[in-house]
């Protein structure tokens, strides 16, 4: 998923904030990964990225995003971002962050 982020007067900036299987398939596209693979060995390889799950920036580690999917070996990248989908959705419509993740977003690091 991916939203146009707010206008401003400058130009400097992304045209979209990538969120959800969006930022998922970027991580795996500058990662050095191939499929088949399992939830883990993508975890390990691109160290267990925080992504972001809706447009206001609030984060799961993709570990625990893929905790809760109910398969654990994948044969390609789109297969991969299927099974991840409805978890993300999930979170993007009943995830109210917690103290840490509003500091995190908070943050600019």
């Amino acid at each position: 998923m991916g939203v146009r982020p707010p206008s401003s007067d400058s130009d400097d900036g992304p045209d979209v904030i990538e969120f959800g299987i969006a930022e998922v398939a970027a991580e795996l596209d500058d990662g050095d990964l191939s499929f088949p693979a399992t939830g883990t060995e993508v975890v390990e390889s691109l160290s267990d990225p925080r992504i972001k799950y809706d447009a206001s920036g609030h984060t799961v580690a993709l570990s625990e995003a893929i905790s809760e999917v109910e398969r654990e070996r994948f044969d390609d990248k789109q297969e991969f971002l299927n099974a991840l989908h409805p978890v993300f959705e999930k979170y993007r419509h009943s995830r109210t962050p917690g103290v840490i993740e509003r500091v995190r977003s908070a943050l600019p690091l």
